[in-house]
């Protein structure tokens, strides 16, 4: 039986009006640092469609089958988009599908509070897929790579 390695990644808390909180994980995308928010209750890992520029040089997107519900929206049409490259600290994912959503208005809400605009949020698909640890006291994260 194959031991799978232990990659361990920074976090990094950010404090929403002292209150609560969100983790932010730095990325790579396509060799470009992309700041995504980790949320074990999100389905599906997404990419804001108004920063997804930044990563790919495709302007047209083919449109995802069903709409999408959550992060704070009811119906929210979506689209998909393949990335040659994604980087989760030494770990790497080639030509993988993500969905692309309008992520204004989690921009805007952080805009209110000082905080920097992410470019998307890291869900259940990858985390469990990995069986993503979360270590808030040593503020990282570990994934099982096989």
């Amino acid at each position: 039986m194959k031991r799978k390695k232990k990659i361990i990644i920074s976090l990094k808390i950010l404090l929403i009006d002292n209150d609560g909180m969100h983790l932010l994980v730095k990325i790579k995308i396509n060799n470009r640092v992309a700041r995504m928010i980790v949320d074990t209750g999100a389905s599906r890992t997404v990419l804001d469609k108004n920063r997804i520029h930044r990563f790919v040089k495709e302007n047209n997107f083919e449109k995802h089958d069903s709409l999408s519900t959550g992060l704070g929206t009811n119906n929210m049409e979506s689209h998909i988009a393949e990335i040659k490259k994604l980087e989760v600290g030494s770990w790497k994912l080639e030509n993988i599908v993500l969905v692309l959503l309008d992520l204004s208005h989690v921009n805007v809400s952080y805009g209110h509070i000082g905080i920097k605009e992410i470019d998307g949020v890291l869900g259940g698909d990858i985390l469990s897929k990995y069986d993503a640890l979360i270590d808030y006291g040593k503020k990282q994260m570990v994934l099982k790579i096989k």
